[in-house]
Parts: C-alpha cells; structure tokens; sequence
C-alpha cells in the first residue's frame, strides 16, 4: 500500500524559513516523479516544485523559484521541499506527490494530473 505522509508545517513569520519533509512506503522512490502541489483558500491546486528521482532533474514554477528547493534522500525515501524567505502568499495546503516517471515540469503542470499519489496535506501559514 502506497502512502505518503508529509511533516513540516506550521505557522511562521514573513521572510522565515520552513523544511517540508515527505516520507515515502509501499514503494521505492527511485526512478519516480515525486513533487510537492500546494492549494489556497479559494484557489486550484497548483504544482510548485517537482524532482524526477533517477536523475534529480527539477522544476520549480516561476512564484517560487530562488526561493524553493527540492531534493531527494533515496536511502530515507523521502523528499523533501526547503522554502526560504516565506511570503503570505505562500500560504496553503502542501501535498506531496508521486507519480511515474516523468519530465518534472509535465509531472508539476496544472493540478497535477499525472499525479497516482497524493500525500494528506499539510498547512503551511505565513503571518505575523
């Protein structure tokens, strides 16, 4: 049975810094896309960063970009999303992701629908 269950999350101030952790069973994340899609209030599902395991290729889209990074810890089968100089708008619901695989920029398009797994989802809050 695939699960993926994501940890990491909370409140924090504009400009600070929180790490989303991924941790993967039922499979071996070699050779998968894995990402991270996140969803506000009101808004689609988006995908913000994706990695594609086998070659660490990544995607990050444009509002996180130098500010986000992704990597993957194969031996742990985790992923894991470091998310420096936090905005308000980074505000939501953080799901991981995994799927085939894939291009990561394919895999991270629209609301992810290359996507076979979804983590639970985590709150990320952004506020003073």
């Amino acid at each position: 049975q695939v699960q993926l269950v994501e940890s990491g999350g909370g409140l924090v101030q504009p400009g600070g810094s929180l790490r989303l952790s991924c941790t993967a069973s039922g499979f071996i994340l070699e050779n998968f896309a894995m990402g991270w899609f996140r969803q506000a209030p009101g808004k689609e599902r988006e995908g913000i960063s994706c990695i594609r395991t086998g070659d660490e290729r990544t995607y990050y889209s444009d509002v996180v970009k130098g500010r986000f990074t992704i990597t993957v810890d194969t031996p742990r089968n985790a992923v894991y999303l470091q998310m420096d100089g936090l905005k308000p708008e980074d505000t939501a619901v953080y799901y991981c992701a995994s799927g085939l695989h894939r291009p990561p920029d394919y895999f991270c398009s629209g609301s992810g629908p290359a996507v076979d797994y979804w983590g639970q989802g985590i709150q990320v809050t952004v506020s003073t």
